[in-house]
Order: C-alpha cells, then structure tokens, then sequence
C-alpha cells in the first residue's frame, strides 16, 4: 500500500479540510436548519464557504488539490469556521505550505550525543529513553527497559514506540487504555508526516502500519492531529503492578530531531512505591524481555 500515490498523500490539505469539514456539527457553527436532507455528516461544502467568507469555487478547489498556495489571511479563516483545535490549526498551515519550513531530515538515524547517553545512565530511578520525532527509540536506560521492553533484543528498525504499539503484543498489553493511546501514537504520527512529507522512514513505517493493522487504517483516514503535549499513561506492568505515569517530553537544543522522555509518578504515591520498585528489580540484574512474565507466575506462591 503506497500511500505516496493516494490522493490524501498527494493532497493532504484537501483530505485535511474535507475530514475537518465532517467532524463540524452544523447547528453549533450556527448554520440553521433548512430542512435539506444532509447526505453527508458535518458541514457542507456551501456552509464552510460562508463561515470562512470564500466562494464556493475555492473551496472545491481547495479540496480538489487545485489550489496549492493559500493565503494565511484565508487559512486562519477557514480553521475559525472549522473549530479548528490549537494542532489542527498548526498542521493546517503545515500542509497549506503557510508555516515554518521544516528543516530537511538527515538520513538513517542520527547517533545520540555521548553526554545524553550519559544523562540516562545517571537517572536509575526515572525510565528515560532518547526518541527521534518519528518516535525511533535512539537510546534508553535499564529503566526504560523494565518498564517497557528490552529494546537491545531488538532489529534497530523494530525500535519505534508507535510500531511496538501496534505491532507487539506484549507492548500491547502494557496500556491499560491501548484505543486511546494507540489513537494518540497515531495523531502524533500524522503531525508529524505533515511536516516531513518526503520522510522515506516514516511513510516507509505509515505503510507497513496501514497494511498490518484495520485500527490503524482507520485513524489515520481520521485525520486526527497532535503536538507535543504533557501526557498521563496508566501501564498494567507484570513485574510491577498498575502505574500511572507522567510522560515528560523535552526537546534537545543542540539535535532539534530529538527529544528526551521521562516517566515519573506523583510522589508517595502507589505508582511511585512501584516504579521504585521496578527500577530497583531492574539494577539487580539483566533485564530480558521474558522475565517479566516468569516473576509474575512465581509471585503469588510466594504470598501464599
């Protein structure tokens, strides 16, 4: 499945903005009810032209691909009478050709500064791991390992938290909400696919996606967008037990490509005791991939 051939791929604004158009409901954008039968859900194509004060004409052609180059003026209108959210109107811009230039991405995967390979080993109680915007897991520590997976045992090409999330059962299983983060691993994908369209990797792993997962094909034709964001993620760990963690994100200055990721919890919490208590497991031995699943059988015997 070449999605580089499709029409969403070759004219994402358009499949943007008519996926935008029917998430809209009429009567709160202030459209009145003609009494017209509605073949399609969301606002018709006329409404979206008298909301954003443009002809008819632009917006077919808009949505047609017929209209490359839009004026921000016309952007910030259409997303008003969209309802556009705060990352819905930054991809908008995106793939209108309207916002910053993204730089242009360096092939293969760039290697990780020997100074933040030093952070990570020198934070034994925080899991924390080194991700390229496409979610490429570049680095890690024992922590990150315990509490997600051994990503040593892994092909370099596997190390990618959204395809691990699809594609790993085991991965899988560690949300106690997996629709919803699944559905955000893909929002966070599309933002990013809009500002590197050209991405080999990433369109490389759109496809594999689209062609192994239907959930997967399913929210990506959502069109559902987001940016960075402060994150809470409930893990059912079998070492461990249930933890609540606060997904941190920090950008690095000096490799705008990368970010690094913490997991913490709230202080003297129960999810706090845990993790001290899995990175504590995780320093006392190797971490490999089955152990987790061994501890778990034995523990009960051990509490009768």
């Amino acid at each position: 499945m070449d999605h580089r051939a499709t029409p969403a791929r070759s004219n994402e604004l358009g499949a943007f903005l008519r996926s935008r158009r029917a998430a809209v409901d009429p009567h709160q954008a202030g459209i009145p009810d003609d009494g017209r039968l509605r073949r399609v859900p969301g606002l018709r194509r006329e409404e979206l032209a008298q909301l954003a004060h443009v002809s008819v004409d632009y917006v077919v052609r808009l949505e047609q691909g017929r209209t490359r180059r839009v004026s921000r003026p016309v952007l910030d209108a259409l997303a008003d009478a969209l309802r556009l959210a705060p990352d819905e109107r930054d991809y908008l811009l995106t793939v209108a050709d309207a916002g910053p230039v993204a730089a242009a991405r360096r092939a293969g995967r760039p290697e990780v500064d020997p100074r933040l390979r030093q952070l990570l080993d020198t934070m034994p109680g925080i899991p924390a791991m080194i991700l390229n915007r496409r979610t490429d897991v570049l680095a890690w520590n024992r922590g990150a390992a315990a509490l997600l997976t051994d990503f040593g045992t892994l092909p370099q090409e596997e190390r990618n938290l959204i395809r691990l999330t699809f594609l790993d059962d085991n991965f899988r299983a560690l949300y106690a909400d997996w629709p919803r983060a699944a559905r955000e691993c893909v929002a966070v994908l599309r933002m990013e696919a809009g500002r590197t369209p050209h991405d080999p990797e990433l369109n490389a792993l759109v496809d594999e996606l689209g062609v192994r997962d239907p959930d997967f094909r399913t929210w990506w034709a959502g069109h559902q967008v987001r940016g960075p964001r402060q994150l809470t993620k409930t893990y059912l760990h079998p070492v461990a037990g249930a933890l609540t963690l606060d997904v941190q994100q920090f950008s690095v200055d000096t490799h705008p490509d990368q970010q690094l990721i913490a997991y913490t919890a709230e202080t003297d919490s129960a999810s706090h005791e845990a993790l001290r208590f899995l990175t504590q497991w995780s320093a006392a031995g190797p971490v490999l991939r089955a152990a987790p699943v061994v501890l778990c059988r034995a523990k009960p015997r051990v509490e009768d």
